[in-house]
């Protein structure tokens, strides 16, 4: 027999809400239910669920600010910053699956709506994974593109500029340029990015990395087709000053071995051995120190995520803080970290072999001020260091390099670590502590310019038979 109530009656059974949903009151809940929350009733009312860790605000209040978005959330550390799925989405009763964006360790949250999906949020985040790309780098190219992949590579290995020139203006004469620039807006973004890495290989081998492919100039020095396509790529990406350390490095990098499972990119990078997918050397012969110099520097990012994520613990605190120091203290270890990195670098990167063409190519990018790390530039936008120095023009002609959601990062963090760098003329504990986090900053920039220079200082003759 069906017995009917009224939505007033206490029952012990189930509840049917106007929309068709059912609600457990007080009876066991259905397994698929809290396995598969994605399969309720789409019209499932909110009061239905019960989110905890939140009841000291209202539903509505925004779950967490990004620092580019005008505010920064900060952190007690770099463990605390697991990234945008854990620092948004609220804990709920029963448990949902894992991969639905529901984090059990950020308690507090006060949010009454689902987690927001990982494609809606901004890419590219540097508490996420610093300034590496989302994803590992496209290892080759498919299609018409398998040219442009040729033509980079041939132009990586080529004895001088005149023979790279000479690679472009054969494949201009092919029409292979032109065909390529006609298949560019097909391009996803991660392909695209991947052609502009191996652009960025060919300008820089034929001496055009400080051209703009848009200025007429521009024409009177490099190929036409191979500018046109430079600047359909450039606008593809939405990234005019791409030729430089951030795409040639942290798009020019593949894991040794396919790992067994799925890790973070910048854990991939730290723990892997890496590769480049376009080669200064020629096949078959060692790493050169370009190459070297390359890898080093996307290990230097994959290190340097830590930075990152305290960087955003800094951004917007008051200097009386008391977690202020304690971030700072582990802004100076991270730095040392960082340093000893480079430092591990270099005995592998002076031993190996270098050409006349690869040190020209490092000289043109050092004089371009193409060379900087990015996690260099995050560091100096926290503690404040190369401002008065370097003049804000030259900063901001260093960052040009960054695509567009960097620079906004960095310009984020010069805003709101403002107070932070007001420690530079106090005294007391704090503002030792906020020094030593200069000073470590700037043994790191040393260490990494020693690193430079030993990349392109000539290669030491062989010794003769006699010696």
């Amino acid at each position: 027999m069906t017995t009917t109530t009224s939505a007033s009656t206490t029952t012990t059974g189930t509840m049917t809400t106007p929309t068709g949903a059912t609600t457990p009151m007080g009876a066991t809940p259905d397994p698929s239910a809290a396995t598969h929350p994605a399969a309720a009733a789409p019209g499932t009312a909110p009061a239905a669920r019960r989110v905890t860790g939140g009841a000291a605000g209202p539903a509505e209040v925004p779950a967490a600010r990004r620092a580019t978005a005008g505010g920064a959330v900060p952190a007690t550390g770099p463990a605390s910053a697991t990234g945008p799925a854990s620092a948004t989405a609220p804990t709920e009763e029963p448990a949902t699956a894992p991969g639905t964006g529901i984090s059990a360790d950020a308690p507090g949250m006060p949010s009454a709506t689902p987690a927001t999906p990982a494609t809606s949020a901004t890419p590219h985040d540097p508490c996420t994974h610093g300034f590496l790309p989302e994803r590992p780098p496209v290892r080759s190219m498919i299609g018409t593109w398998t040219r442009l992949d040729a033509m980079a590579r041939a132009a990586a290995v080529a004895p001088d500029r005149e023979t790279a020139v000479a690679l472009v203006e054969r494949a201009h004469r092919a029409e292979e340029l032109s065909a390529l620039r006609q298949r560019v807006s097909r391009l996803s973004l991660r392909n695209a990015e991947a052609a502009a890495m191996r652009i960025a290989v060919i300008a820089v081998s034929c001496g055009w990395c400080g051209l703009d492919p848009q200025a007429p100039a521009a024409r009177e020095v490099a190929d036409e087709a191979f500018l046109d396509l430079w600047a359909a790529i450039a606008h593809r990406i939405d990234h005019d000053q791409f030729v430089a350390l951030p795409t040639l490095a942290l798009h020019n990098w593949v894991p040794e071995r396919k790992p067994r499972r799925h890790i973070p990119i910048d854990q991939l990078a730290r723990t892997e051995v890496l590769v480049p997918i376009v080669r200064w050397a020629p096949e078959g012969q060692p790493l050169s120190r370009l190459d070297r110099l390359m890898l080093a520097a996307t290990r230097l990012e994959a290190h340097g995520i830590w930075l990152f994520r305290l960087a955003e613990t800094l951004a917007g605190r008051s200097p009386d803080d008391s977690s202020t120091p304690t971030a700072l203290r582990r802004l100076v270890r991270v730095q040392h970290a960082l340093r000893a990195q480079l430092l591990a670098e270099a005995t592998d990167l002076t031993a190996a072999p270098a050409t006349p063409q690869q040190r020209a190519v490092l000289g043109a990018l050092a004089e371009q001020g193409a060379l900087e790390p990015p996690v260099l530039q995050a560091a100096e936008a926290v503690l404040g260091i190369g401002g008065r120095r370097m003049g804000e023009g030259r900063r901001q002609l260093l960052r040009r390099h960054l695509p567009a959601q960097h620079r906004a990062w960095l310009s984020a963090m010069d805003r709101h670590c403002a107070p932070v760098r007001t420690l530079a003329h106090r005294g007391g504990p704090d503002a030792a502590v906020y020094r030593e986090a200069q000073e470590s900053l700037i043994a790191l920039r040393r260490t990494y310019t020693a690193l430079v220079q030993a990349a392109a200082r000539p290669a030491a003759p062989p010794l003769t038979a006699a010696a």
